[in-house]
């Protein structure tokens, strides 16, 4: 496996440990003039001395400063890969637990993990879906790896993996008077239809109410729930809109089935969606691997609704995890 990569980045590593090609040699079990040739080969392809060469052994210059940190970049990379092959190798390559809302669960997640899964058949992974910040509780006990929700404030016992700033919208079938219109619709417009929400005491509910805080009178809505699978089907069948975020809906809006409205700027109200796990537990090399495959497919998705106009540019953060 060590082949994947150059000889001399090894070289160059272990001579700036040592400070020394002599000792780099006998550490690295070839000969002195073999990593010798290699280092002036790479010092005539840069054009620049990577090492000054001193009576009492070899220093790095300010090139090979920054040669030697990517280097040391590029082989803890490939580290990481062997360990996650290597676990692949394994009869069970790992277990991953995570526990997310119900909405999340039966919106963009099955086509995430059903990615995940076919180019890594061997992982087992087991989704549980909870409701609103219930999501917090299987993470700090301990039952589930990595935890998926909105609104979770910040706690003891939680590291934050990653969050994304989610505004909710309106919701409405294909052939609703709504649907065809362009940028961000006015709550005025909404209230005077019948609505499907959100139940009272959900963390959605609680943001719709914000959003609705603003009407000067006061919105009853046709049916409340809190299946958000319920709300998606009456919306679809025309018995009234709802307010929901984008990701809740994405599949749908994709299939043409609904369409996503954002609201207009002064009247929205965001629901902040944190990827996070236990703060001092330790996460395997197939749960990382998730990790890092969740993490890049959510900033695509929210990239593509920032392109298509349901999303303002992203207020949260989100980036590579180190583990």
């Amino acid at each position: 496996m060590t082949q994947l990569h150059s000889r001399k980045l090894q070289y160059l590593d272990e001579i700036a440990r040592s400070g020394s090609i002599r000792k780099a040699a006998d550490r690295l079990n070839v000969s002195s003039s073999a990593i010798n040739r290699q280092i002036l080969a790479l010092e005539e392809e840069f054009g620049v001395p990577l090492f000054e060469r001193l009576p009492r052994g070899l220093r790095l210059t300010a090139a090979g400063e920054l040669c030697i940190e990517h280097v040391r970049d590029v082989l803890k990379d490939f580290s990481k890969l062997e360990t996650r092959i290597r676990a692949l190798k394994m009869p069970q390559a790992g277990r991953i637990s995570l526990v997310t809302t119900v909405g999340l669960a039966s919106g963009p997640l099955p086509e995430i993990i059903g990615q995940f899964i076919e180019q890594n058949p061997r992982v087992h992974i087991k989704l549980r879906s909870d409701g609103g910040t219930t999501t917090v509780n299987p993470v700090l006990t301990g039952d589930v790896d990595i935890g998926l929700g909105f609104n979770i404030a910040a706690m003891p016992g939680i590291r934050t993996l990653a969050t994304f700033d989610i505004p909710i919208g309106a919701v409405v079938p294909p052939e609703h008077r709504l649907a065809a219109g362009t940028g961000p619709v006015d709550l005025v417009d909404l209230v005077q239809e019948r609505m499907v929400l959100a139940q009272s005491g959900t963390s959605l509910r609680d943001v719709i109410n914000l959003v609705l805080s603003s009407v000067p009178v006061p919105v009853e809505p046709v049916l409340e729930t809190n299946s958000s699978e319920t709300v998606r089907q009456l919306v679809r069948r025309g018995i009234g809109i709802s307010l929901l975020n984008p990701l809740d809906v994405v599949a749908e809006c994709r299939r043409g089935e609904l369409v996503f409205r954002p609201l207009a700027a002064m009247q929205t109200h965001h629901q902040p969606m944190k990827l996070f796990t236990r703060a001092r537990a330790s996460v395997d090399a197939s749960t990382s691997l998730f990790i890092e495959f969740l993490l890049k497919e959510l900033g695509a998705l929210v990239a593509d609704l920032q392109k298509d106009g349901n999303l303002p540019a992203q207020r949260g953060s989100f980036g590579p995890i180190k583990t």
